[in-house]
């Protein structure tokens, strides 16, 4: 019933910028906090950012200042808007949400900044 479907990815080179989404459905988003996570190829999964019901958000020591993420309550959609990309940024991003005490992932979206 929950889905969480995220868009966005792509390849980038250094001091670029992308806009990621995370469309979600089967729940009162609006309700809930909303995280991006990411993976990089062998290491674990790590918190980017995350952002509560009413907007507050909270980010990584990594990316804070260069990434800003943002939610449209009405239209069901967390983004995470990635600017001045570095090639360690480069990862599967994951839209998370942690609904009546499961956590729901998307799919991820694959961000490589390369030059």
């Amino acid at each position: 019933q929950v889905q969480l479907v995220e868009s966005g990815g792509g390849l980038v080179q250094p001091g670029g910028s992308l806009r990621l989404s995370c469309a979600a459905s089967g729940f009162t988003f609006s309700r809930y906090v909303m995280s991006w996570y990411r993976q990089a190829p062998g290491k674990e999964r790590e918190l980017v950012a995350t952002i509560t019901s009413i907007g507050g958000s909270k980010y990584a020591d990594s990316v804070k200042d260069r990434f800003t993420v943002s939610r449209d309550n009405a239209k069901n959609t967390v983004y995470l808007q990635m600017n001045s990309l570095k090639p360690e940024d480069t990862a599967v991003y994951y839209c998370n949400a942690l609904v009546l005490f499961k956590e729901y992932w998307g799919q991820g979206t694959q961000v490589t900044v390369s030059s």
